[in-house]
C-alpha cells in the first residue's frame, strides 16, 4: 500500500534575474548599480513552490550543478531531512556565502511547497505567534543627495512606517550633518536608525555613536565589521543610553549566530533567510535568540520575512528594503505591502503566497530556462 505522506520532488528549476536599480546606490563600504535574485522552483504532487535569495548567478549555477540531484525524489514532507542532506553535500566548497544562498533558496521553495500539500499559508504551517510585524524602512544610501534622502524618509513616515534606517560611513565627516537632517525632517515622533556597514574604525564608531545622540539615533547597525566582535561588544558596552547595537545579516549559518550571542556584540541579532539557509537556519536562529534574551531582526526579503516573523517567537521587526520591496512587486503576485507600518501574512493564500509574474520578469533573466 502506498503511503500517504510520499510527496516525490518531481522537478527542480532555478533561474537567476538581474534588475537595474533605479538609481546608483552606495552604503558606506559598497556602490552597485543592479540586483540579482535567483528563484527556484520545486514540483511535487501537482503543485509548485516558490523560494528565492537575493545572490550571484553562480547560487544559481550551484543549485543546478550541485543540490538540484540531492532534492529530486524525495519525500518533499521532510523538508528538514532534504536541509541536512544539501549542508552535507557542500562540506568542502565552505557553509558561509554562496553555499548557504544556494540552500536557502532551495529550503524557502521546498517549505513553500510543503504547506501547499497541506493547503495552509506558511505562517500557519510553522506556528503563527503574531498577526502582523513591524517594519522599518530602509534605504537612505549615501549616494543619495540630502534632498533624496529628505523625500525618501518622509514618504515611509507618510505610509505610517514608525522607524526610518539610513545609511552611513561614505563621508564619515559629513555623517552627523547628515543624520541631524534626517531627524529634522522625520520629527520626533519616528525612531532612526543608522547602519555603517562596517565602515568605522572602533575609535570613530565611539565618536559617531556620542554625536548620534544629539539626533536621537535610537539603532546603530554595524558600526564597525561584523567580523568585530570585540569592537561590537565595545560599541554596545559604550554607546548612549537607548542606542542598540545590531549586527548579523552576514551570518550564513548557527554557529556564526552562537558566536556573537556568546560575545554579548549586540542589543539585536540580524539574521536573513535568504542567507541563512532558509527557513530552517531562520528558525534556528529564533530559538537562539530564545536561548540569549535578545530580540531577531530579519534583514530584507519582505515577502518571505513576513512569514517567518509572525512565527518567530523573537522577531521584532523586518527590514522593509527599498530594492527588495520594488523587485518583490515588480515578480511576485501576492508580494507583501507595509500597512500601517507593519506587515501581514495573506492567510487566504497557501505557502508564502507567491507566484512568479514570468512574461513580466523575462526580461532581466541572465539564467536558467522559462520554467522559473
Amino acid at each position: 500500500m502506498a503511503d500517504p505522506w510520499e510527496f516525490p520532488v518531481e522537478r527542480l528549476d532555478v533561474s537567476a534575474f538581474t534588475v537595474p536599480t533605479s538609481t546608483p546606490e552606495a552604503d558606506g563600504t559598497l556602490a552597485w548599480n543592479e540586483t540579482t535574485i535567483v528563484i527556484v522552483n520545486v514540483g511535487a504532487a501537482g503543485l509548485r513552490g516558490l523560494g528565492y535569495s537575493y545572490a550571484d548567478v553562480a547560487t544559481a549555477k550551484l543549485i543546478d550543478h550541485t543540490l538540484k540531484k540531492i532534492v529530486l525524489n524525495k519525500n518533499a514532507a521532510f523538508v528538514r531531512a532534504i536541509w541536512s542532506e544539501m549542508v552535507h553535500a557542500i562540506r568542502n566548497l565552505g557553509r558561509p556565502g554562496i553555499s548557504s544562498m544556494a540552500i536557502a533558496a532551495v529550503d524557502n521553495a521546498l517549505w513553500d511547497l510543503y504547506a501547499q500539500i497541506l493547503q495552509t499559508p506558511l505562517v500557519t504551517l510553522l506556528g503563527q505567534v503574531r498577526e502582523t510585524i513591524p517594519v522599518y524602512g530602509s534605504g537612505g544610501f549615501t549616494s543619495y543627495s540630502d534632498e533624496e534622502l529628505r523625500c525618501q524618509l518622509q514618504g515611509w513616515v507618510a505610509e505610517g512606517i514608525g522607524a526610518v534606517k539610513m545609511k552611513i560611513g561614505s563621508q564619515p565627516e559629513a555623517d552627523p550633518d547628515r543624520v541631524k537632517s534626517a531627524r529634522k525632517s522625520i520629527g520626533e515622533a519616528v525612531k532612526l536608525f543608522v547602519d555603517a556597514n562596517g565602515a568605522y574604525s572602533r575609535k570613530q564608531a565611539l565618536e559617531k555613536a556620542e554625536q548620534f545622540r544629539d539626533s536621537d539615533v535610537s539603532w546603530f547597525e554595524e558600526p564597525v565589521s561584523a567580523d568585530d566582535l570585540e569592537g561590537l561588544r565595545l560599541l554596545r558596552d559604550r554607546a548612549p543610553a537607548g542606542m542598540e547595537i545590531a549586527a548579523g545579516e552576514y551570518g550564513y549559518d548557527s554557529y556564526y549566530f552562537r558566536r556573537m550571542l556568546e560575545a554579548g556584540a549586540v542589543d539585536v541579532l540580524q539574521a536573513d533567510a535568504t542567507r541563512c539557509a532558509g527557513v530552517t537556519g531562520f528558525l534556528q536562529t529564533d530559538a537562539l535568540c530564545q536561548g540569549f534574551g535578545l530580540p531577531l531582526s530579519a534583514h530584507t526579503a519582505p515577502s518571505l520575512h513576513a512569514h517567518l516573523c509572525c512565527a518567530a517567537l523573537s522577531a521584532r521587526n523586518v527590514e522593509y528594503f527599498y530594492d527588495h520591496v520594488r523587485i518583490e512587486q515588480m515578480f511576485f503576485e501576492g508580494a507583501r505591502r507595509a500597512e500601517q507600518g507593519a506587515l501581514r501574512p495573506d492567510l487566504s493564500r497557501w505557502g508564502l503566497g507567491l507566484e512568479l509574474k514570468t512574461s513580466d520578469v523575462e526580461k532581466y533573466k541572465v539564467y536558467g530556462n522559462s520554467a522559473a
